[in-house]
Formats: C-alpha cells, structure tokens, sequence
C-alpha cells in the first residue's frame, strides 16, 4: 500500500526548521512528504535568529532542499494535508495563482492544514483565515488580522482543520497534533479504529 502525500509549501529563504523538523516527522508517521515550490529546482533554505541587542531578525543560509513539485502541477485531491513553512518566502509566493488554488482546496475539503511564523501569510492572501483562530509570529499579526483571522500568543493553536504555531521554538508544540489529525484521517479512510 503507497503512503499518503501531503504537501510541505516551500520557497527561496524558507526558514530550514520550520520545514525540515515536519518532514521527518511525516516520515516517522508513515507519510510521504512532497516539497512544492514554484517550479522543480533546488531552494536555498535559510535560518532566522533574533540575535542579542538586534531588534530585528537576522538571516543565515541553511540547507538546500529539492521541490519535488510545481504549485502548477498540483492536484490538490492527490493529497491528504498542507503545511505551509515559514521564513520569507510566503511574502513572495502567496500571489501565486496556482498556490492559491490549492490552498483553497484544503481549507474548503476540511484536510488537516499546518501553518507555522510566515506561513500564515499564504492562508491569508487566499481568503481562507476569516474567523479562524491562529498562532504566527508576532510580526505576522498584522497579515492574519487584516485578513479577518484571529491572533492567539500560544505555541499551538487548533481551530478544526487548521493547527498552527509562532515560530520553529514551537515546532514540538503544534506539529504533533497536525500529524494526530493526519493519522485519524487516513484512519477514517481506510476503515480503521483510530488508536488514542
């Protein structure tokens, strides 16, 4: 039997934690995680740290990761899940026609959907955060909430489908109950009783 897809939304200067810390943990619970980005290439992943005495963040290259995807080629039904990464690149790729289209998809099929620090501003520029509760970085407040979302200050944030955190510091946080809803969809699915 394949494993299931699900979707991990990357970018030039995605932060590297914010992605690599949900892929393994994909692997780990028997899913297959497909890096989708603009087009098939290499993206430089970066890392981002408030370093002391800065009041703003400062910004290292970390890995290189794959895109195993182009937002074009997406069929959005071939997949059980969404995570969109943080780091810069969702202020770019957000305006993305097909990124959208694919947003929607799992907001309107009720896929368990993960959003953690920038990531938010994919959500929001798709019209799909009104009314919904959701952690992200303190700086990000402002896209969630002009988007008719709602802010909470706390490391994971459940609103239904959609599971979300602030920054990588919360990767232990709220990546554990996306995959809990993951896990209980393909249950559900596949017929099983669900086990916790």
């Amino acid at each position: 039997m394949s494993k299931e897809k699900v979707l991990i939304v990357i970018g030039d200067a995605t932060e590297t934690l914010d992605t690599m810390y949900p892929y393994y943990r994909l692997i780990e619970a028997g899913f297959q995680p497909v890096v989708a980005a603009p087009e098939r290439r290499l993206y430089q992943l970066v890392m981002h740290e408030v370093k002391p005495g800065w009041t703003i963040t400062k910004e290292w290259e970390g890995y290189t990761l794959q895109a195993d995807v182009a937002f074009s080629e997406i069929d959005p039904q071939d997949y059980a899940g969404i995570l969109f990464s943080g780091g810069r690149a969702p202020e770019y790729i957000r305006y993305d026609e097909d990124l959208v289209r694919v947003t929607k998809h799992f907001f309107a099929q009720n896929k368990p959907v993960a959003s953690v620090c920038h990531g938010v501003e994919i959500p929001a520029y798709a019209d799909c955060v009104r009314g919904r509760r959701m952690a992200t970085v303190e700086k990000c407040r402002f896209d969630l909430e002009v988007c008719g979302g709602i802010f909470v200050n706390e490391p994971c944030v459940v609103d239904g489908n959609l599971v979300s955190g602030r920054t990588f510091h919360d990767n232990g946080h709220y990546v554990g109950p996306w995959i809990d809803q993951l896990q209980k969809a393909r249950a559900e699915r596949s017929g099983e009783v669900p086990v916790g």
